[in-house]
């Protein structure tokens, strides 16, 4: 049974997509070479309606997982 609402592909951006530090370092066991490689990959949220890093959609309640560069979402609404 696939509980993916949604399947979103994984887009690698030239510029590393800004985010809020708190999230780097819920990414606490991840090497800084993999921190840096997801911060230039992005992915069209299909909750939020805007483009996010993937390291924002990789700590979301609503990732399942991610199998050859697509994302597999649940597509909840977001609380808060």
């Amino acid at each position: 049974m696939d509980d993916a609402r949604f399947k979103v592909k994984v887009e690698q951006v030239s510029r590393a997509v800004k985010v809020p530090k708190e999230l780097i370092s819920e990414l606490e066991g991840a090497s800084k070479s993999m921190v840096g490689r997801m911060r230039r990959e992005a992915v069209d949220c299909p909750v939020l309606g805007y483009r996010v890093s993937f390291i924002q959609c990789f700590l979301c309640s609503n990732f399942l997982r991610r199998f050859r560069s697509i994302v597999y979402c649940k597509g909840e609404p977001l609380g808060g």
